[in-house]
């Protein structure tokens, strides 16, 4: 097939070190043009892909200081990729709903992942006007808000089996947390399940500029407590040995989480995973087998006294089972034929 990948022009594709969104369309780009089909990938002028790069921006926007506003440059990337239109099977949106009117007429060529919270009020006419949309969630409790849209299908992410090799021989002797300071993320809690859990906790974890009086004023005074290690942003090339060595994740959210890439990160490595039962958590773990789902800090400090009652590679199995790349992209095919033969163009047959 002949397939456009759209993504936002924050980071680049992957990106170099925090970046959800791109880093699901990397792999997922990587993965189609591995199985033979023709990708072309709009981005920024600094990413990195086996694919067509047609880049709409010189770098990634979080690293250029005049681009204070980024919905200028989607524009251009949109003008760019409806000049193009005609040249795919499909084209496959990761940047929300910018793209909807443009698109309209052609509905039926495109699909449209949506990776962020939808339990906003605000989102709710743009979804309603532009109906005709299809979208895929990235987890069922996602699409709950939203749940009169268009939905064709949930498709949950995968990665690459290589990419965070499972660790045989971890010193267990942390709790991780990976992600962002935000309130909504609860690094706060992670602090004290790990005190009350009589552990140490390390955290790798980005300061947005949103939240850095968050972080000045709510968790920066709990870094001084003897437990906790403070690592700052870490890129893909220290998660293996962070989350590998580690002997839980802890994913102590406070908000209805679309997906968590971060969970299925540490089960490639074969580390079981610590979640509060919001969002999509149910959904991504296996209770009692990749990790233990937990209403509240009392249950989350028990469940790090049973840790060690997990089979370590059968979290890393159930991985490869549930969220692998091949997986990932066999599902968006899938979607991807459905959808173009609804459609007369372009005039190459599927492959």
């Amino acid at each position: 097939m002949r397939i456009a990948q759209v993504a936002p022009l924050t980071e680049s594709v992957p990106p170099k070190q925090y970046g959800g969104t791109e880093r699901v369309v990397s792999w997922l780009t990587e993965e189609l043009v591995r199985q033979g089909h023709e990708v072309t990938l709009f981005a920024s002028g600094d990413s990195v892909t086996s694919a067509e790069l047609v880049a709409c921006f010189e770098r990634a926007l979080r690293f250029d200081p005049d681009a204070t506003c980024a919905i200028p440059h989607h524009l251009v990337m949109l003008n760019r990729v409806f000049q193009r239109a005609r040249d795919f099977h499909i084209i496959h949106f990761h940047i929300d709903f910018l793209h909807f009117p443009l698109f309209r007429a052609r509905a039926t060529s495109t699909l449209t992942t949506l990776h962020g919270r939808l339990d906003l009020p605000f989102l709710r006419p743009a979804f309603s006007e532009f109906a005709e949309m299809p979208l895929v969630s990235i987890s069922n409790d996602q699409r709950k808000p939203l749940a009169r849209a268009n939905w064709v299908s949930t498709v949950y992410h995968g990665l690459p089996q290589g990419l965070l090799p499972y660790r045989e021989n971890p010193s267990l002797d942390y709790l991780a947390f990976l992600g962002r300071i935000s309130p909504e993320k609860r690094v706060d809690r992670a602090i004290e399940i790990a005190r009350r859990a009589a552990m140490k906790v390390k955290i790798a974890a980005k300061v947005d500029k949103v939240d850095e009086a968050y972080f000045e004023n709510e968790i920066e005074p709990l870094l001084a407590q003897p437990h906790v290690e403070f690592i700052g942003e870490i890129d893909d090339a220290a998660k293996p040995e962070f989350l590998g060595n580690a002997r839980g994740l802890l994913f102590p959210i406070d908000w209805p989480e679309p997906f968590g890439l971060v969970m299925i990160e540490a089960m490639a490595c074969g580390t079981p995973v610590i979640a509060y039962r919001r969002g999509s958590v149910p959904e991504v773990i296996d209770h009692g087998v990749t990790g233990f789902v937990v209403e509240d800090e009392n249950e989350a400090v028990v469940a790090v006294k049973r840790l060690r009652m997990l089979n370590r590679r059968m979290v890393h199995a159930r991985f490869v089972e549930r969220f692998s790349v091949e997986r990932m992209a066999g599902d968006y095919l899938d979607l991807y034929r459905g959808l173009a033969s609804q459609t007369a163009r372009p005039r190459r047959e599927l492959a």
